[in-house]
């Protein structure tokens, strides 16, 4: 489930560009490409890993995953990768 911005979000993003903030990106062809290859490469999914978690737990993650509108593999999969790259703190 994608989630929609605020009014407050689309106010400061309008704002920004109003003041000048965003800019083209040169030779916007190679940098979509580039992009694309970096998003192939980050949601390829070619390492697996077996967890036992108590009864309880493994409620809570399915139901946080139904919340948050994703398979419970993809939010486990995103916590340990923000977790490992900095953006949660332990």
């Amino acid at each position: 489930m994608k989630k929609q911005m605020t009014k407050k979000e689309e106010k400061e993003l309008i704002a920004s560009v109003e003041r000048g903030e965003w800019k083209p990106v040169k030779n916007r062809e190679k940098e979509m490409l580039r992009l694309r290859e970096a998003a192939r490469e980050t949601l390829r999914k070619d390492a697996r890993i077996n967890i036992r978690l108590t009864k309880r737990d493994f409620f809570n993650l399915k139901s946080k995953a139904v919340r948050e509108g994703m398979p419970y593999q993809t939010l486990v999969s995103s916590v340990i990768h923000k977790y490992l790259t900095g953006q949660l703190a332990s």
